[in-house]
């Protein structure tokens, strides 16, 4: 083996302490100490986040390396693009996914597991799966709702602009989380009523934002499980980011349930990534492993989304790509 591979594969290994330091890094707000332009002392940082300086500094010493942050003179570090999306000011800021990962990391112990059984590796780690876990941890539902939106974020602008949701009289958010998507959607249309539909532990969070953002009456929050059922009422169902989370026999019974109330002329609506062929790199792919590690779930091909719908009851009418990793996969239901 040449040693260029093994100095590449070296770094691979390593890069595992690359996602650990962001977490740590966004976790302690070592981005918001820093204005852009205006290098800070390490020792100025060490002290307002309470860190050890040498091993501080080392570590952001690391991280430019890797395009995040950048040493100028004397010990001091300024921002990259790339660290300055860490500030909690920053526009569409990424702070809180990584402080999501923060909390939940640890679940990577448990790939070799995932490899091993097919099992979600958070299972093995923190002893129950991500979705029973966190409404059992009450501290952790704002950190998992404020990732989600930092993730999503661009996401959603990205949607509306590729998509168009005109036609559409009543939309049910299902699995809508704490309102942001749905409350994006109804404020481009207006002439659109809307429906969320989540877990008890999510819905009161759901009033609170969609109220705030003063959709409350135009949008109905409904407390239930897809699991048991979807509410009736709405000519097109959207799923952002439920379906990926699940194997394909759960999908197929969330599915199922919607099968039994969606109209002959509604609209199904997966948001989630569409997995290229071939070998090239693709976010989605990197997506796909984390769905394997956390919940439990996958990434679909075209051809694994056409598959599964058609076990639902549905049949795909079109993917609508976007200028994010996600796309929008269409369906209706299969007519005879």
């Amino acid at each position: 083996m040449a040693q260029q591979e093994t100095e590449q594969l070296t770094r691979i290994l390593i890069g595992a302490a690359l996602s650990r330091a962001v977490t740590s890094i966004a976790e302690l707000g070592v981005a918001d100490l820093i204005q852009a332009g205006q290098p800070q002392p390490v020792e100025h940082l060490a002290s307002a986040t309470k860190t050890h300086e040498p091993s501080l500094y080392r570590i952001l010493r690391f991280m430019a390396g890797h395009g995040l942050f950048q040493e100028t003179e004397n010990r001091q570090f300024d921002h990259t693009p790339l660290s300055a999306a860490l500030r909690s000011d920053a526009p569409g800021s990424y702070r809180a996914a990584a402080q999501m990962f923060f909390h939940i990391s640890a679940a990577w112990d448990g790939l070799h597991h995932s490899i091993q059984t097919g099992e979600p590796g958070f299972n093995k780690v923190f002893g129950a799966p991500i979705f029973e876990y966190i409404p059992t941890h009450p501290e952790l539902g704002p950190v998992f709702d404020a990732g989600m939106t930092s993730m999503n974020f661009y996401e959603t602008s990205a949607m509306l602009e590729a998509y168009d949701f005109t036609g559409i009289r009543v939309l049910a958010d299902i699995g809508g989380g704490n309102g942001s998507l749905i409350s994006a959607v109804l404020s481009r249309y207006p002439n659109m009523t809307g429906m969320l539909f989540d877990l008890g532990h999510v819905v009161g969070r759901a009033k609170e934002n969609v109220k705030t953002a003063g959709l409350a009456g135009r949008c109905r929050v409904i407390e239930g499980s897809f699991f048991e059922t979807i509410p009736a009422g709405a000519d097109a169902y959207l799923f952002r980011h439920i379906i990926h989370d699940w194997t394909d026999e759960q999908s197929i019974q969330i599915l199922g349930h919607c099968r039994k109330v969606i109209p002959a002329h509604g609209k199904l609506l997966i948001v989630d990534c569409v997995v290229p062929t071939g070998n090239a790199p693709s976010l989605s792919k990197d997506m796909d492993i984390t769905m394997l590690t956390f919940p439990g779930g996958q990434e679909r091909t075209e051809a694994q989304f056409r598959s599964l719908l058609k076990a639902s009851g549905f049949e795909l009418t079109s993917i609508t790509p976007t200028t994010s990793m996600v796309s929008v996969v269409e369906a209706k239901p299969a007519q005879g």
